[in-house]
């Protein structure tokens, strides 16, 4: 007889594994694309720029859109139906050969990819135990951060050594393994009822009483955009030898902090876990903004690595303690569409900041944020939350 309080039950496994793949497979395409479009389409710098944009925009909109279907539709067919999809536009990289291709293409898989992300953090979430959401939660994500961290090194590596169109193959087997996985999961299909069905509204698309929450996200998750974007070229400026040990380092302090984060958020933590993680991160993105040697390079990246991996079990229970059961989706949906804007929003500032001065005060700007952050955690989202959030 299973532990209702079990925690890694076969399903749960299964999801992170699922996750994983997917993601793995996601980021094994986004350090290469930009480079074969230059490279061996001879595409200019702007218009790549537009390729991903037309990516990001399409994400933003399918995942507003999923947090309703999410909470209408069976979530299990949604996911696997929405991967699969996912999985068959990967084929389509092969044939293109224009920038008009490309963007539409990267428009649906932008859409696939914001709507099985949604529903596929949902279902992690119904799978775990109340009690233990928070630390479910943190290992749920600890298994997308682990193949960011490694899908894009892995890319380089099968495109360096055999090509693009055998990257391009190996993207369809692995997300196509992940839907075979969420196929085989054993959860129960949601059956839709037309008479307690959500309506249509706003608040089935943004979970609107978070919004003041989503601002405090937003702050920080800008300056994880001008990491992943320009940690790499500011370590090159600064004079590290490899600064890829960046992401080696962050990826350490994640994984670390995703051990004892979630649990201490179950215990009733949530807001001490976020304070000190936006106090930690304000302080690391100081420090690796004004000294500059590899040692300190390092280990501010690993603290910056503990701060992102606190924040995330932390604010994603705020989310979806704010919702009723049946606005899972939309709660889910409204946190990863505040990370995506924060993000975008730091590869935009850090590219201008970067431009007007340096790449050092790129990162005097992320720490500024983030103290803003730590600062607004205190004066509007404790007292937002504690009022609003639901017991369950």
């Amino acid at each position: 007889m299973t532990n209702k309080n079990s925690l890694w039950t076969e399903d749960f496994i299964k999801s992170c594994l699922a996750n994983f793949l997917m993601s793995f497979a996601f980021y094994l395409l986004m350090s290469t694309l930009p480079i074969y479009l230059v490279k061996d389409l001879n595409i200019k710098h702007s218009e790549v720029g537009i390729v991903l944009s037309s990516y990001t925009l399409a994400m933003l909109f399918a995942r507003s859109l999923s947090g309703y279907l999410v909470d209408t539709l069976s979530r299990k067919y949604l996911f696997m139906f929405s991967l699969v999809f996912f999985s068959i536009l990967f084929g389509g990289y092969i044939p293109a050969t224009t920038i008009t291709m490309f963007m539409i293409l990267r428009f649906f898989h932008g859409a696939a990819w914001g709507v099985t992300t949604v529903s596929g953090n949902t279902i992690a979430i119904d799978i775990i135990p109340s009690s233990r959401r928070a630390e479910g939660i943190g290992f749920y994500g600890l298994s997308m951060n682990l193949s960011m961290a490694i899908a894009p090194w892995a890319g380089l590596l099968i495109y360096n050594s055999l090509g693009y169109i055998s990257l391009v193959v190996f993207c369809v087997f692995v997300s196509a393994v992940a839907s075979l996985i969420v196929w085989s999961m054993k959860i129960k299909p949601r059956k839709p009822n037309r008479e307690t069905a959500p309506k249509l509204s706003l608040d089935r698309f943004i979970l609107v009483k978070a919004l003041p929450v989503s601002v405090n996200l937003i702050f920080c998750a800008i300056a994880y955009g001008t990491l992943i974007s320009y940690g790499v070229l500011y370590g090159e400026e600064i004079g590290i030898n490899n600064p890829g040990v960046m992401f080696l380092f962050m990826a350490l302090g994640l994984g670390l902090s995703r051990i004892f984060s979630g649990k201490l958020v179950d215990k009733g933590n949530v807001h001490p876990v976020s304070v000190i993680a936006t106090v930690i991160l304000a302080v690391s993105f100081a420090i690796f903004a004004l000294v500059h040697n590899v040692y300190v390079y390092s280990i501010a990246s690993f603290m910056i690595g503990l701060g992102f991996g606190s924040i995330a079990p932390a604010f994603q229970t705020m989310f979806v303690n704010m919702g009723t059961n049946n606005q899972r989706g939309t709660a889910n949906s409204t946190y990863l569409t505040s990370f995506d804007i924060g993000i975008g929003a730091g590869m935009l500032i850090g590219g201008y900041v970067s431009a007007q001065a340096n790449m050092a005060m790129v990162y005097v700007v992320s720490a500024s944020l983030c103290a803003i952050a730590a600062v607004y955690n205190f004066v509007i989202t404790i007292p937002v939350y504690d009022k609003l959030k639901i017991t369950k």
